[in-house]
């Protein structure tokens, strides 16, 4: 029997996710427990008596706490997901359109597996980042060169598709809030949203390099400069906090991009000309070793 994706407007995304995450209705039905204690003690849940059911904390333990090395890991994920892409479609000449079937397939397998998974295991976590963000730079190349759309025209139709995203995510589950991702249902919006946002990154960080006439460097100066905007508003305002790390997360994208193709591109094009390749791995094995040695917890994106 279909189970209902509650007007989720990728019927078949959705069902792809509902049918890897039979294994997962334990999981579900813990939350429901949670959800049931939170409505029947609700001094519990204000913070009165001190400890919640291991239930109710069980809830949001497959998503990494936010907190500087969270950024870090992220940042250089976007750039590896520039640099891989382009080592798989451009240096190894597969195209756009190959490379993107490539790179989707592990990345739907690996969402599955997050999404079974009843905890927060930091490697799949980030290997599903990886692999969402090497599929949106291709998947982005794909679209704005060889459909002919444009750097601008595949920038606002990723952040159309990005906000048509987090809109249905509202209207199916209540909330766009990280910590609230528990089921099947809001964590394939997440996954969703994850890998549109970094479709969008890179044609957003192919635009203002390439037609804003900004090159590398002053691309990634002017989206590393909104990211401390974005910190400053953090930290000085009551601007909501979701939205302002989704603004982030988004961000962190072209940053990547444009890092990343500095980091390959030819010198007469502003580049260092370094083996992408080579930067691709050694970006690889950086992030491997701060994920196995910068702390790694469970926790809510606040």
């Amino acid at each position: 029997m279909r189970r209902d994706c509650g007007g989720d407007p990728w019927p078949l995304f959705c069902d792809f996710m509902l049918f890897a995450t039979r294994g997962s209705r334990a999981s579900d039905s813990a939350n429901d427990r949670a959800d049931d204690w939170a409505e029947e003690w609700p001094e519990e849940r204000a913070g009165i008596w001190p400890k919640q059911p291991a239930a109710a904390s069980a809830a949001l333990a497959k998503v990494p706490a936010v907190t500087l090395g969270f950024w870090v890991i992220k940042i250089l994920a976007t750039t590896l997901g520039e640099t891989g892409g382009d080592t798989l479609s451009m240096t190894y000449d597969f195209g756009y359109l190959v490379s993107s079937a490539l790179f989707v397939v592990p990345l739907l397998v690996l969402v599955a597996l997050q999404i079974r998974a009843e905890r927060f295991h930091p490697l799949l976590y980030w290997a599903t980042i990886l692999a969402s963000t090497t599929a949106g730079t291709t998947m982005a190349d794909f679209a704005t060169r060889s459909l002919g759309i444009g750097y601008a025209g595949g920038t606002l139709l990723l952040l159309t598709a990005v906000a048509l995203s987090l809109a249905a995510w509202r209207a199916a589950t209540g909330s766009i809030a990280v910590e609230t991702v528990r089921s099947a249902k809001s964590e394939g919006f997440y996954w969703l949203t994850i890998t549109i946002s970094q479709t969008l990154g890179t044609a957003l960080g192919d635009w203002a390099a390439d037609d804003g006439g900004l090159g590398y460097l002053g691309g990634a100066a002017l989206f590393g400069g909104a990211l401390l905007v974005l910190l400053v508003l953090w930290r000085g305002t009551s601007i909501s906090r979701v939205l302002l790390f989704w603004a982030a997360f988004i961000l962190t994208r072209p940053l990547g991009a444009t890092v990343g193709d500095f980091l390959d591109k030819p010198l007469a094009k502003g580049g260092l000309d370094f083996s992408r390749p080579l930067a691709s791995v050694a970006l690889c094995c950086g992030i491997l070793l701060l994920v196995t040695f910068v702390p790694q917890r469970a926790g809510s994106h606040r």
